[in-house]
């Protein structure tokens, strides 16, 4: 009659750890969770990388192509003109309110 018990009870002994270990133990449930946060978080944050690294490609591309993306620069980060061109500009008197 003893023997009859064996088995059932070390079928509940091992689901009994292998709930403690699923809950509690190392890599549980709660990480398992709280590490899908993160992935989410970093995916949200590598598409948005991904993109600026797109568009950096992209301006570098039309550098490397074509003349117009250059010329654009140069007017207005460096406020070039072409010869034979007016530059005009513009001040507004701030101190009369």
């Amino acid at each position: 009659m003893i023997s009859k018990w064996k088995l059932p009870i070390l079928l509940f002994i091992i689901l009994a750890y292998l709930q403690y270990a699923f809950w509690f133990g190392k890599n549980n449930i709660f990480d398992y969770q709280q590490n899908r946060k993160t992935v989410a978080v970093m995916q949200v944050e590598n598409a948005k990388l991904k993109l600026r690294n797109e568009q950096m490609f992209a301006e570098i591309s039309d550098l490397y192509e074509g003349s117009d993306a250059i010329e654009e620069r140069a007017r207005s980060h460096l406020g070039m003109i072409k010869p034979d061109e007016h530059f005009y500009r513009i001040v507004t008197d701030s101190s009369s309110d």
